[in-house]
Formats: C-alpha cells, sequence, structure tokens
C-alpha cells in the first residue's frame, strides 16, 4: 500500500495525464495505492480537474495554507496527510518515468531502512538529450556541490520512495525543491539505493527553475553543510566571512589614505568597518541557524574578541620572531602562523561567547 506525493504548481495539463500513466503501471503490478496531489494554490483549475479523476482514480489534492510557496514544503505536506506508510514522490510533468514505481518499490522493500532514488547517473540511466548545454552544466554543478553530503550520485532527483517511519518531519527545514537531498540527510536511513531511470523532459508548461530557486539551493545546501558537517563547516564558512572582511579592511585602508590620511591613523580606522562586516556576515550566514540576540551588545562582544584575537596575532608573531632564528629569517611565515592562530581564537570565542545561543531546530 503506498501513497504517491506529487507537488505541483501550475501543472493542470500534466496532472490528467500523469494520474492515468501511474494507474496503468499500478493496477498492472496489483499494487494498492493513493495519489496526493499536494498543490501550492495554481491559479489554474486543477482541483476541478483532480476532483473530476477522483470518480476514476485513487487521487485526491490539497491546498495548504499559511505559508509560502514551496516545492519541498508540499512534499512535507503530503507526507503528513499521506494514509500509507510507503512513500514515493514524483513530479506532475512525466519526466518521471512511472513504469520505474514497481521496481522502486522492490528496492526499498528488499531493505527499508534505505533511501530508494530514481537516478539519471547510476549505470543504465540517463536525460533528455535535448537539454541544453546551460541546463546540463547547471544540473552537474549543483550534484557536485551536494556529494560530500549523501553517497548518491544523483542527489539531485525528485523521483524517490522511501518509509515514512525512517523521517521525522518535524526536524525538516527545506529551502525550494530539493527535499529528496533534505530528506536523505537528515533522515534515519542507512543508505541510499539508486534505481536507474531515463528522465524526460516536459512537453507541457514551463520549468519552474529560475534563480531565485537556484539561490534558495544554495541557501539550502549550507543549511545542510552545516547540520552534517556542524563546527568543521561552520569553521570554513567563518574562515570565508574572515576572508572577505580583510578585503574590506584593505580597501578602507587604501581609501582612506587616498582621501589624505596619514598610513597609521588608515590602519587604525579600516579596523572597525572590517570587524563590523566580519560581525554582520557571520550573523546572518556563519551563525544564521542560532538563535539572534540584541545587535548592539553582540556586536561589542565580536569587536572584543577581535581585539584580542589581534594580540594573539601580534603575541605569536613577537615570540617566534624574537625566539626563533627560522622564523627571524622568514617574518612573512611567522605571519602566518600568528593570523592562524587568532582565527582559531576568534571562531573558538564566537562559537562559544558571541554567537552561544542554542541552536534553531
Amino acid at each position: 500500500m503506498i501513497t504517491i506525493v506529487v507537488p505541483t504548481y501550475r501543472e493542470a495539463g500534466n496532472v490528467a495525464n500523469l494520474v492515468s500513466a501511474v494507474d496503468v503501471v499500478m493496477k498492472k503490478a496489483q499494487l494498492e495505492y493513493e495519489m496526493l496531489v499536494v498543490d501550492d494554490n495554481s491559479p489554474d483549475d486543477i482541483v476541478e480537474i483532480v476532483a473530476g479523476l477522483a470518480n476514476s482514480f485513487p487521487v485526491r489534492i490539497i491546498q495548504p495554507d499559511g505559508r509560502p510557496r514551496d516545492l519541498s514544503l508540499s512534499v512535507i505536506d503530503g507526507v503528513r496527510e499521506a494514509e500509507f506508510e510507503t512513500i514515493v514522490v514524483m513530479d506532475a510533468d512525466s519526466s518521471h518515468p512511472a513504469e520505474i514505481i514497481p521496481e522502486m518499490l522492490r528496492t526499498l522493500d528488499k531493505d527499508r531502512s534505505r533511501f530508494t532514488v530514481g537516478s539519471r547517473y547510476t549505470s543504465g540511466g540517463g536525460f533528455d538529450r535535448d537539454w541544453s548545454l546551460w541546463r546540463f552544466v547547471n544540473s552537474s554543478i549543483a550534484t557536485m556541490l551536494a556529494r560530500p553530503l549523501t553517497e548518491c550520485t544523483d542527489p539531485m532527483s525528485g523521483f524517490f520512495a522511501f518509509d515514512r517511519n525512517r523521517v521525522d518531519l518535524d526536524k525538516m527545514r527545506p529551502i525550494g525543491y530539493k527535499i529528496g537531498l533534505e530528506l536523505m540527510v537528515r533522515g534515519e536511513f542507512s543508505g541510499v539505493n539508486e534505481v536507474a531511470i531515463q528522465f524526460k523532459d516536459r512537453t507541457i508548461g514551463m520549468s519552474k527553475m529560475n534563480f531565485a530557486q537556484q539561490w534558495k539551493y544554495l541557501r539550502h545546501l549550507r543549511r545542510l553543510y552545516l547540520y552534517r558537517f556542524k563546527g568543521w563547516a561552520e569553521l570554513v564558512h567563518y574562515g570565508a566571512v574572515g576572508a572577505s572582511g580583510f578585503i574590506v579592511d584593505v580597501v578602507f585602508y587604501y581609501l582612506l589614505q587616498f582621501l589624505g590620511l596619514e598610513h597609521q591613523i588608515a590602519r587604525a580606522i579600516s579596523f572597525w568597518p572590517a570587524v563590523s562586516w566580519n560581525w554582520a556576515l557571520n550573523r546572518v550566514a556563519t551563525f544564521s541557524e542560532r538563535q539572534r540576540r540584541p545587535k548592539a551588545k553582540q556586536w561589542f562582544e565580536f569587536v572584543i574578541t577581535c581585539l584580542i584575537g589581534f594580540s594573539v596575532n601580534w603575541g605569536i608573531y613577537f615570540a617566534l620572531t624574537s625566539n626563533v632564528p627560522f622564523f627571524d629569517s622568514y617574518r612573512f611565515l611567522a605571519l602566518v602562523v600568528g593570523i592562524g592562530g587568532a582565527s582559531l581564537f576568534n571562531f573558538t570565542a564566537a562559537t562559544l561567547f558571541v554567537y552561544s545561543e542554542k541552536r534553531v531546530n
């Protein structure tokens, strides 16, 4: 007994073909099922179409209210409303071959602790050769960025099956459209099985992929990296923010001199926009999963830790160049070691003190 969840937005022209194709496959395989269409309040007649189809097929539709339009959230809502424990998720545009569903279910039943994916990139899989070069490159880059998070060769797939008991829906925090990746990372699965599919491009309607969705995907990736790798991901993120702050520091340093200030004064002033940039970016990016605190108080604490960090930097540099002949000859290396030590201190202080609040679940 299976619930097939189909998230939709402006898919009125596709849903009847999908329902009919799935029903043929499921009856042939003698599988009991329901299809649950979860629509993001599309400005079309999909509700009336599904109501008509419900007279002949086991299909129903829900339109959740009170949340932003989001494909991933539609899938979560569908899983919550599902009648059965075995869940299949697929798109409405017939890009996912319905005839593969029984094979995916057989694979899942061999080990229900594993997540089953309809994969374009496993042996025997493929995709529509009419794809543009841009779309292929975009998909390849998105896949590459997600690979450290999962063993799956096609983590971008929107065609998958899983046991609902392996997922705590309250812990899901998806953004955008890659809900399969969210489930693979946050779900209690022992691994991923892949079933080869031939992905077909839609023939009716337009793809929902745009720059806004791509930006949401990057935000989603960052959130999943922080979840999977925790402190290590924060450390890398903190270092990237620090590097951008260094650029801000240098720009103000030379700009102030261009405006006529002495270099010592410019050096003293350029610290403040740089440290403020780092504080703000760390607040909204590196430690965005933590609860917010009053800005002025947190900014002041960040400045203090950075000033102490600078003292650590200078102290390491002074100690190495004064007491170790090698570093006295290669002072740049002493500078690098000092920066490294100060960075570790700043990150530790930021993690335990400045941004120390309990993470948002």
